[in-house]
């Protein structure tokens, strides 16, 4: 009998877990679609990129725990650039050096954002934003970490986030060909991107699953 009770409960407590994690990846999208009224490309970018990195986290093997979290961290890495002038964040070329280090704050601007929420993982989920700039040879931003020192989980954006950053039409630049991200991606193994993480991520892009998110 007790352990039918502990069953129950541990059933309550996982539903629970369930709903709670629901709850605030609606919140996440609800302020996801804020900053689209402001710049379209970002609300289905961080769409995208929450789609495949979970399909990355499930073939590591991932916790469920940790899946909530990089799904969690992965639709909200950009929401930083809600505070990021019209100027900036729409200029159809090239930053400037002052430019780029008004969009190098969006990282730790949406970190902030998101470690003051009451969320059990929101040191995580903001970790996760706060490095998913950072390259693995310790030349990104904010905190210039290098290769196992930046999180797992913000490893795993990176590369989705870079893939799906050439795959799209930007205001600065045009779509790229997969083959062709794919050569720049492989170039940049070992520098700016995980070699395992890119391996798998390789994998995940050209699976029928994922097949909608892959490049023309």
């Amino acid at each position: 009998m007790l352990n039918r009770i502990n069953q129950l409960k541990l059933g309550d407590a996982m539903s629970e877990a369930v709903s709670n994690h629901s709850g605030v990846l609606h919140l996440g999208k609800v302020f996801a679609d804020a900053l689209r009224m402001r710049d379209a490309y970002t609300r289905l970018h961080s769409d995208r990129v929450m789609a495949l990195s979970h399909g990355i986290g499930l073939d590591i093997g991932l916790t469920r725990q940790e899946l909530d979290a990089l799904e969690l961290g992965a639709c909200l890495h950009d929401i930083g650039k809600i505070v990021v002038p019209d100027a900036v964040l729409m200029k159809p070329s090239k930053l400037n050096d002052e430019e780029f280090a008004i969009m190098q704050t969006h990282p730790s601007v949406g970190a902030n954002l998101i470690e003051v929420y009451e969320h059990e993982d929101a040191k995580r989920i903001a970790d996760i934003v706060r490095h998913h700039h950072e390259w693995f040879d310790g030349s990104g931003y904010p905190g210039h970490l290098v290769g196992e020192a930046i999180p797992l989980l913000s490893r795993i954006v990176t590369v989705v986030d870079n893939y799906d950053a050439m795959a799209v039409r930007r205001v600065y630049q045009g779509a790229r060909p997969h083959d062709e991200i794919l050569r720049i991606m492989e170039s940049e193994s070992g520098s700016k991107l995980d070699p395992e993480l890119l391996k798998r991520f390789i994998k995940v892009i050209h699976d029928p699953r994922y097949a909608v998110f892959k490049a023309s």
